[in-house]
């Protein structure tokens, strides 16, 4: 008999009685999301503080700005070969993370950096030049 058959079975049934979603709703709090992240705004600009620990090469890490979405790739691979794992809490493996900003950024003003496992991205508003405020007339409706 195989255990895992039996696992899979009840997820089968579990899908059937609430929906195929269902599982979808708890994939945060089951595996929660990685590299973590931070952000901060202020008027004109937007501050990203990631928790990517144990990066050594930079070029591991790819960090994508593209209109109001900011997407971070890469992998947390911290060095265990030293000894025996006992526990392990901090997150690690392959991850790709995208979040959506509150207003589109400028792709030719972003500025990373990375120190004591933290990689700091700061992001600056995108104000289109093209946008002028215009004053719009009011009329009356007249009753017929």
């Amino acid at each position: 008999m195989d255990p895992f058959q039996q696992m899979t079975d009840w997820k089968k049934n579990m899908d059937h009685f609430f929906g195929e979603n269902f599982w979808n709703e708890f994939e945060g709090i089951i595996k929660p999301t990685i590299p973590q992240i931070n952000l901060y705004q202020t008027d004109h600009e937007l501050f990203c503080v990631a928790n990517i620990p144990g990066l050594v090469d930079l070029d591991k890490l790819d960090v994508y700005v593209d209109y109001s979405t900011l997407e971070l790739r890469g992998t947390i691979d911290i060095d265990n070969s030293f000894s025996i794992k006992i526990k392990e809490e901090i997150l690690q493996g392959v991850f790709e993370r995208r979040i959506s900003l509150p207003f589109p950024v400028r792709s030719d003003k972003i500025k990373a950096t990375y120190k004591n496992g933290l990689v700091f991205i700061q992001l600056h508003r995108l104000i289109s030049e093209t946008s002028r405020k215009n004053r719009v007339n009011v009329h009356v409706l007249e009753d017929n």
